[in-house]
């Protein structure tokens, strides 16, 4: 076994726990997803809610996640992530309460998207920035991997299985099944045991201080505002075809509910298949060729989906664009995590998320717009072309990131 290189992180029993109730928790998140963008639609019947839904679950990460970096370097990071789940299952469990009982509306569903962003704000550089907590430097691009293996094997699964809920019982049960799902999590975080104490972060100074610090290390490095670029161009205008998912199912490819997981699953499934390979193999060399590489297999086979009304095809071109998004994500948070210095590294991973999820909001606010007036697939393919452009130039301007 000691071939097989998944033993790297997972011999870390802290990593197992809280891997394996990363597993249970999101696959129940991306339940909470898929029902979510099923409920506008049959609420509002308009491509635009579903955007402006996107928006409000993504506005918060670009307005608090570098606040949220820097409490990552300033406080324990396992409280913070376990306050953070805790109050993600009230949320969740607030919508189950409030579409069951028949008096939820779209306006409730944005505010409780806005909220739950909210604690994702702050949630999600603290856990990016705990894996190295948990298994140390030299598993860290094996634990980061194996991570990744988590989020898109639950967004696999749990767009599948809402499907089949959806088809069934209707939105309400999906998210009394995510609240539920938070138990696994919080239960992992509380069994953790470290050999010392949580100790406070060696940052001590004040919070606009220590936000300054992080913009100067940022700016003064080229290798990551390059890659925080290509993430963020990828985040505006390609990750937006999410929130349309809906408008493929029920009118251009006609397959309803399940057919909603299924496509969601697709995507889920290239993720996955990718963070697999990433967490099988021992080192990725010219990590730079494989962003490049994946960044122009995401854009091309967006295009070809956006403009596909052919079932298969539209699954195979998914599968394609979960995989490319994975890979040049992963890569570029993988290139992030062994650079930055140990008391920067909450505050370079709240940048990492704001350009990963926080350029959402506005990607999906501006293609929302676009899909009222011009139609879905106009809006997408546009999206989309924009997406390729937009990496091809970065590549030709900055082209030392290919020898990386």
């Amino acid at each position: 076994m000691e071939s097989f290189r998944l033993s790297g992180a997972l011999r870390h029993r802290n990593f197992r726990l809280f891997w394996t109730g990363q597993i249970i928790s999101l696959t129940g998140t991306w339940m909470h997803q898929a029902a979510q963008s099923w409920l506008v639609y049959e609420l509002t019947d308009s491509p635009f809610f579903l955007g402006l839904a996107g928006t409000a679950a993504s506005a918060p990460i670009l307005m608090f996640t570098l606040a949220g970096g820097v409490l990552a370097d300033r406080y324990p990071k396992r409280k913070i992530i376990l306050t953070a789940h805790i109050a993600l299952m009230a949320l969740a469990l607030t919508l189950f309460a409030l579409t069951a009982s028949g008096i939820v509306t779209v306006w409730y569903v944005l505010a409780i998207a806005f909220l739950i962003g909210t604690v994702h704000a702050f949630e999600i550089p603290t856990r990016q920035s705990f894996i190295v907590e948990l298994v140390g430097k030299e598993d860290l691009l094996n634990g980061i991997a194996l991570n990744s293996t988590a989020f898109h094997g639950a967004r696999m699964a749990g767009p599948a299985i809402a499907g089949l809920v959806l088809g069934v019982s209707g939105p309400a049960l999906c998210f009394l099944l995510n609240g539920m799902s938070f138990v696994a999590i919080i239960a992992a975080l509380i069994k953790m045991k470290f050999s010392l104490d949580e100790a406070q972060a060696v940052n001590k100074s004040g919070i606009r201080k220590s936000l300054g610090e992080g913009i100067s290390y940022v700016r003064s490095n080229p290798t990551v505002y390059t890659l925080l670029i290509l993430v963020g161009i990828i985040s505006f205008f390609g990750f937006p075809y999410i929130s349309f998912l809906p408008v493929y199912a029920r009118d251009i490819l006609k397959t309803g509910p399940q057919g909603l997981g299924i496509l969601m699953g697709f995507a889920g499934a290239g993720a996955f298949s990718g963070a697999l390979v990433l967490a099988l193999r021992r080192a990725v060399h010219r990590r730079g060729v494989v962003m490049a590489i994946a960044g122009i297999t995401f854009s091309t086979a967006l295009l070809v989906f956006a403009l596909s009304k052919t079932l298969w095809l539209s699954h195979a071109m998914l599968f394609l664009v979960g995989a490319g998004a994975l890979n040049q994500i992963v890569t570029a948070n993988n290139l992030l995590q062994i650079s930055v210095p140990d008391h920067l590294r909450g505050r370079v991973m709240g940048f990492f998320t704001t350009m990963f999820l926080g350029m959402a909001p506005l990607g999906n606010f501006t293609v929302g717009i676009l899909a009222h007036y011009a139609g879905t697939q106009n809006a997408l393919l546009m999206s989309a072309s924009f997406c390729l452009l937009g990496s091809v130039l970065i590549l030709m301007l900055k082209p030392g990131i290919l020898k990386m």
